[in-house]
């Protein structure tokens, strides 16, 4: 069992005090965003035996498990993080497998460069993605229905949303999504840039419903995913509660701390909120235009106390244990590997302490019992 010595990434969009509160640390007044935990080549765990993908690439079957392995290849399928956002992240999609099979697979015979900002697809994989919330936490989460988004875009007042609240009325669910999104996206960008002022106003002067959108505009104004934004459920997590992202589903983090587990894949497509590449055509071709319900996430009761956070993905699986005062301990031995991060009080994973933001890479076959008081996330694979 490898204690984690772990990445903070500096992004512009972290909490400067979230993820220094967990950790009992004193802020440095920069922005932390993200807590890396695994083997992605961008910030692998450091190790005692070197970091975590070298260990893993040194003998993969041991690290890993033979049928880990067989499954997903010579390589940990997850990332774990801790994600602080202070103000919202870009509006964004992921592709399922097979567009990021074709998309990379394009823009490698075109000779795009792996590191070009213009570039949609840095691997092949696929990206699905759970984010569980440690305190309140705000998002946004799939398409509303047409109506109810036509119904808020009026509400506004403003002449200019009209042609979009138009065509929410007039077509097929999937139709009107569709072309609003598209004119919104390519509407002229003087034009949109005063929409987006007068819709901002109007969601400053109404709060309610229409406050997250006057924060997300305060951060980023005159950008056109303000108005893309109005189409999108607005969620609020509360401690424990979760939300999983399948590929084509439109979302944006916008406040809080959470527990995050993902894909090893680092394939984005932007939809605004952001000064990077927004490549509209690609990302129309990823979006899927369906209105849903975000379904909130709770964990189900497990054997031996075990709270499971269910997903239709094998790449990763998240659980949680509430350990309290005096409880036996739990043996969470697997034939897979397996990340222990603990988000409170002091907890032991076999012969370390561990405290709030600190982390253990537990092999596959490996002997690992936890005990102690507070709260434990184990990441894992299913196999």
């Amino acid at each position: 069992m490898d204690r984690l010595d772990n990445t903070v990434r500096p992004y512009a969009w972290g909490s400067t005090t979230a993820i220094p509160r967990l950790l009992g640390a004193e802020p440095t007044g920069e922005p932390q965003a993200e807590m890396w935990m695994g083997a992605h080549p961008g910030a692998p765990s450091r190790t005692g035996r070197g970091t975590l993908a070298e260990v893993i690439d040194a003998d993969p079957e041991r690290e890993l498990g033979a049928a880990a392995v067989a499954k997903f290849g010579p390589r940990l399928p997850f990332l774990l993080k801790l994600l602080a956002a202070g103000s919202p992240l870009s509006l964004q999609v992921h592709p399922d497998r097979a567009q990021a099979q074709a998309g990379y697979e394009d823009e490698e015979r075109r000779g795009v460069p792996i590191t070009a900002p213009h570039r949609n697809y840095k691997d092949a994989n696929h990206k699905p993605e759970l984010i569980c919330a440690l305190t309140e936490f705000d998002g946004l989460c799939g398409f509303r229905d047409p109506l109810h988004a036509a119904q808020l875009l009026d509400g506004l007042g403003v002449d200019s949303l009209k042609p979009y609240v138009d065509l929410l009325h007039a077509r097929p669910e999937e139709a009107a999504l569709r072309e609003v999104l598209t004119a919104v996206l390519t509407a002229d960008p003087d034009e949109t840039a005063h929409t987006v002022t007068e819709t901002a106003a109007a969601c400053d002067r109404l709060g309610g419903d229409y406050a997250p959108y006057a924060g997300i505009a305060h951060h980023y104004p005159g950008d056109p995913g303000v108005i893309a934004a109005l189409l999108l459920n607005h969620v609020r997590l509360q401690p424990g509660e979760a939300l999983y992202l399948g590929a084509g589903v439109p979302h944006a983090y916008l406040d809080g701390l959470g527990v995050e587990i993902m894909a090893n894949s680092d394939n984005v497509l932007r939809c605004g909120l952001t000064p990077k590449h927004v490549d509209v055509p690609e990302l129309l071709r990823i979006v899927r235009f369906e209105a849903a319900d975000p379904g909130v996430l709770r964990p189900e009761a497990g054997p031996d106390d075990e709270e499971v956070y269910e997903t239709p993905t094998d790449e990763f699986r998240l659980s949680r244990y509430v350990l309290p005062e005096g409880a036996p301990a739990h043996d969470l031995t697997l034939d897979a590997p397996q990340i222990l991060l603990c988000t409170a009080g002091t907890v032991r994973a076999g012969e370390h302490d561990l405290t709030p933001g600190q982390s253990v890479f537990v092999p596959a076959g490996e002997k690992a019992e936890v005990w102690g008081t507070g709260t434990v996330f184990r990441a894992t694979v299913v196999i």
